[in-house]
């Protein structure tokens, strides 16, 4: 039964945005999406390529942007080439005119711009989908980054917000909507863009992030910085943030890195960490010899993300080239926390592991890790996994650091899984978007570095994190606490289960998976053995009573029990044929 069309109550503005959505689709030549809205589609969506979608959100405006800026982070919704397209999606927006923004500025700021501000620029620096920046300067005369809601986006968004979720109820209808949730996709997307139009959820992510890197061990919080909040100026529609001097990372006028030929050595997954002898604190250059400034920056950005993914689990997970600078001062500087990600300890532990599985090409683990992190869709043949980790991983063994992409495997890593019939978590969609964006940029920057050569040195003091957290007495008295109740416990609870022995009332509930397959399995087998025992001895009854002495009833019954022979016969061998089980 083909889906209906969008409701009918639609106000004008609904309509016009609807056809204009239609055209946009025509224009593309996905006619899909038209007959979706008109009620003529019925079943699966044909996406059109990469390049097409990634071109129809562009047209469709700012809402479908952050759209396929959200598709991006989720590798269980799309296949690799369309999450590589809409990675790098940018609106070009135009920046709104001077005498608007200041009237908005007046209107939406805590206190006049004449009493805060000695002099602002009206005209933008910058624009994006959502708001734009301004330069300004504090009557203190300190300079300050301002960053305005784009006037009259909230009612844009809630009224593309209203199309795509009833395009959402649409898709619902199909085996494809109903694999993938896509009502629930379309009401996580809205609370995700809610938030960023909410300045005030960024500045406190910025505040948070800044605040982790200050007090992290694995950097030189002086030399990679945060821009820092001017919480009285700072409201829901405007952003005032300290001012950085500097330019975009690939943009930065820096010597080239240095080229080598001596190969580097080949991953040993026997020996590469316990080599390792490093002290727990890694502020400061790499152990490695860095020749380059471009080495000494990579190095840092690597362990300021690593730090992020591994010990707060508060990560950005957006660090593309525009949102890493190189000040004017040498620093490094991180930009734009409107989109981050978390990850609760048990999951930061288990990625741990799972990149060591990876680097050993240990597919045993991978699975066992994998099953640890994801949500199955149904029963998983784990040595089909295992077998699909084996082929996967054998690609990356033996390879120099040079050549190993970590992104391009943990994002393999997650695509086999999805095949496998695993639901990977959105945290994780978002953490390899992070990854990937970072090695990206990183290898553009300074195309001899490796995340690996970088976390290698790392390992050692971050599974002493993982071991005995940032307070070893909290742990230690969690751990003795947990004891005490359980020596509590324990004793009651072994007096139930004797009672329950003693008494023959303890009944076991056991369930094997996969065991209703294996007993139809059976079931099918005894069938078809006594099927073909009943041929048999039809087949030797005729025969025994045709070698008799023939009389017209006995040749009637010979014959009748050669036919229900030859019937049972073929039925059986067609049943056999039918299962695809007879080789």
């Amino acid at each position: 039964m083909p889906p209906s069309p969008l409701p009918s109550i639609l106000t004008p503005d609904l309509i016009s945005r609807q056809r204009e959505i239609v055209e946009v689709f025509l224009k593309n030549g996905w006619d899909y999406m038209r007959r979706l809205l008109t009620g003529g589609a019925s079943d699966e969506p044909n996406l059109p390529p990469p390049a097409v979608l990634r071109n129809i959100l562009i047209e469709l405006g700012p809402v479908y942007v952050k759209l396929g800026q959200l598709l991006s982070t989720r590798p269980d919704l799309l296949s690799p080439s369309y999450i590589q397209a809409l990675s790098d999606l940018q609106s070009t927006v135009p920046a709104v005119s001077a005498s608007q923004i200041e009237s908005y500025i007046r209107q939406h700021m805590l206190r006049s711009p004449d009493e805060v501000f000695s002099h602002i620029d009206y005209v933008a620096i910058a624009a994006g989908s959502i708001g734009q920046t301004h330069r300004a300067t504090l009557t203190t005369g300190q300079t300050v980054a301002v960053k305005v809601l784009r006037p009259g986006i909230e009612k844009q968004v809630d009224r593309d917000m209203a199309l795509i979720k009833d395009i959402a109820k649409l898709v619902s209808t199909t085996q494809f909507g109903q694999r993938y949730n896509i009502t629930d996709l379309a009401k996580e997307f809205k609370a995700a863009l809610t938030a960023e139009l909410d300045f005030t959820t960024e500045a406190r992510y910025t505040d948070e992030l800044r605040q982790d890197l200050l007090n992290s061990t694995w950097i030189d919080s002086d030399k990679l910085i945060v821009p820092s909040i001017i919480w009285p100026l700072t409201s829901d529609k405007i952003l005032v943030m300290e001012w950085l001097d500097g330019k975009p990372l690939l943009q930065a006028n820096l010597p080239p890195a240095p080229t080598t030929n001596t190969p580097s050595a080949p991953l040993d997954p026997t020996g590469w960490l316990p080599n390792a002898t490093f002290p727990s604190s890694f502020k400061g250059n790499s152990t490695q010899s860095q020749t380059s400034e471009r080495g000494e920056i990579t190095t840092l950005l690597f362990r300021a993300f690593l730090s992020q993914y591994f010990v707060t689990g508060f990560f950005h997970a957006d660090p593309h080239p525009g949102n890493l600078f190189y000040l004017s001062d040498g620093k490094v500087a991180i930009l734009d926390c409107g989109m981050m990600g978390r990850l609760d300890p048990q999951t930061r532990a288990t990625l741990t592991e799972l990149v060591l599985a990876i680097v050993s090409s240990d597919a045993q683990r991978c699975a066992q890790l994998t099953l640890q992190l994801t949500e199955p869709l149904k029963p998983i043949d784990l040595v089909r996994l295992e077998s699909d980790y084996s082929r996967l991983l054998g690609r990356y063994y033996g390879l120099d650091l040079n050549r190993f992409n970590t992104a391009e495997a943990f994002g393999a890593v997650i695509e086999t899984g999805i095949r496998n019939h695993l639901r990977w978590p959105a945290n994780i969609g978002l953490f390899t978007k992070s990854l990937a964006n970072l090695e990206g940029a990183a290898r553009q920057f300074d195309p001899s570095i490796n995340l690996m050569s970088e976390i290698r040195p790392l390992m050692v003091d971050l599974f002493q994190q993982q071991l005995v957290g940032t307070d070893p007495l909290q742990l230690f008295l969690r751990t003795g606490l947990e004891f005490r109740n359980l020596s509590l416990s324990a004793p009651r609870q072994l007096g139930f289960l004797l009672d329950r022995l003693s008494d023959e009332t303890l009944q076991w509930n056991v369930q094997i998976q996969g065991m209703s397959s294996l007993q139809r399995s059976l079931e099918r087998a005894a069938n078809r053995r006594a099927f073909s025992t009943v041929v048999a001895a039809l087949i030797i009854g005729a025969a025994i009573i045709s070698t008799s002495q023939q009389t017209a009833q006995l040749q009637w019954l010979s014959t009748l029990l050669f036919a229900a022979a030859s019937f049972l016969g073929l039925w059986l061998i067609g049943s056999i044929l039918r299962s695809g089980r007879w080789q």
